[in-house]
């Protein structure tokens, strides 16, 4: 009992200390397991929760892993790659069963991520890729087929002339949609007026893009949006200049101002991601890697010098068509949300 209590008042010093002597925000969540207690400590360390999913994410994965006797130490970098850094080290310092890493520039990571390897802490790349280091596992949705997703919802709108407003290029998942996104395009025939990158997913920079390139905008007949979140900062700067819901936009991620924008029809369409589905096998597979359990994957994909194991869970195209059954039906937003602002007839 006395082992215990020193176990737990430590937790509680240590998260303690990092709230008030560091410039990072922690978030700890020590949920403990029907018997009282959990062996097992998952560090799991965000880029940001700038993006709306990630909160989704970071409730389904702590939720799961605390079901199945582990405990989360939940990091937020806020965009920093410096503090995700620094993160990480203190993680692996505090000698954690597994890392579960959300990068936010991954080719800023692989000298930091050796250290756990060092260890014999195991990482998995959480959505994004982290390049050229000898990770555990990787698990996402399918980029290349979300790019591609959204290049056949504009030729499916008659796009001849596209302005593309991305991601940033240190996300790797950014150049896989574009690839995706590409070759629709080129098989197609469409052209690619612009293409333009919003740094560290900052949306407002989607918007502001508008404003300053209308000249360009004008000759376009599509948008392809990096993200939702970015659709909609277009959408707005679209709307100051009335033209919003006559350019088709599109976007991922099903986030609720995106499904409003579908069903007021100023959107085309969104890639839905199940993160629930995401967030629940990666919990499960990092308890199992963290038990010291080998994992069973079919497929692996190359991060620059090593081929990783791959987990790919397939993504869902929603129009107007199949918002229903798909986001409503499916749990994901409410209808009473998703039209919101729709006025009825």
């Amino acid at each position: 009992m006395v082992k215990k209590y020193l176990k737990k008042m430590g937790i509680v010093l240590m998260t303690g200390l990092l709230l008030c002597g560091c410039s990072s925000q922690t978030i700890n969540n020590e949920q403990s397991s029907e018997d009282g207690e959990n062996d097992i400590e998952i560090g799991m360390c965000f880029d940001s929760f700038v993006i709306e999913r990630w909160q989704k994410d970071r409730d389904v994965f702590t939720a799961t892993a605390s079901e199945l006797g582990a405990t989360v130490n939940v990091q937020n970098a806020n965009g920093d790659i410096e503090k995700q850094i620094n993160q990480i080290e203190y993680l692996i310092d505090k000698n954690v069963d597994c890392l579960v890493i959300i990068p936010i520039d991954g080719d800023a990571l692989a000298s930091t991520i050796e250290k756990a390897e060092e260890k014999g802490i195991p990482v998995i790349c959480y959505d994004r890729l982290i390049n050229n280091v000898n990770t555990d596992l990787y698990i996402s949705f399918d980029n290349e087929k979300v790019g591609q997703m959204m290049g056949e919802a504009l030729v499916n709108e008659g796009a001849t002339k596209v302005v593309m407003i991305c991601g940033p290029l240190t996300d790797s998942n950014v150049s896989r949609v574009n690839s995706g996104f590409m070759k629709v395009m080129e098989e197609n025939n469409v052209e690619i007026l612009d293409t333009y990158n919003c740094e560290g997913w900052k949306a407002e920079l989607g918007g502001s893009y508008v404003y300053d390139n209308m000249p360009t905008i004008s000759q376009a007949d599509a948008i392809m949006c990096g993200n939702d979140d970015v659709a909609t900062s277009v959408i707005r700067a679209l709307a100051v200049s009335q033209m919003a819901g006559n350019i088709p936009v599109v976007g991922q991620d099903a986030d609720l101002p995106a499904c409003q924008h579908i069903v007021d029809k100023t959107q085309s369409m969104t890639v839905y991601k199940p993160v629930g589905k995401l967030a629940e096998q990666a919990a499960k597979l990092a308890v199992k890697l963290a038990s010291g359990e080998k994992i069973a994957v079919d497929e692996m994909i190359q991060n620059g010098d090593y081929e990783i194991p791959y987990v790919a869970v397939e993504p869902v195209p929603v129009t107007a068509d199949n918002i229903d059954e798909v986001i409503i039906e499916g749990g994901f937003h409410t209808r009473e949300d998703v039209y919101l602002n729709v006025t009825e007839e």
